[in-house]
């Protein structure tokens, strides 16, 4: 039972370290402007917005004199929840 413990806490850190690695992705594309047709940059729209838009509505703060801080919000978010599952399961 611990080593399917093991490997689905591996599996979730997995998921999470790429999730992460998608947003900050994005974070760079908000600099760059790139072509919004274009398919890697729309599904890379489409799955990191939401999280985006929920930290936009439960913290307002988060645009700082026109700088969206909600992709910081989110790795912090989830680098917490990454941390604190791989220190009780595992």
């Amino acid at each position: 039972m611990s080593a399917l413990i093991y490997a689905l806490a591996h599996l979730i850190h997995t998921v999470l370290t790429l999730y992460m690695w998608i947003i900050i992705i994005a974070a760079l594309f908000s600099f760059v402007r790139p072509d919004p047709y274009n398919p890697l940059v729309r599904f890379i729209h489409q799955i990191t917005e939401p999280a985006f838009q929920w930290v936009r509505r439960k913290l307002p703060f988060v645009i700082f004199n026109g700088i969206d801080l909600s992709p910081l919000v989110v790795l912090l978010g989830l680098q917490f929840v990454d941390t604190l599952m791989m220190r009780v399961l595992v």
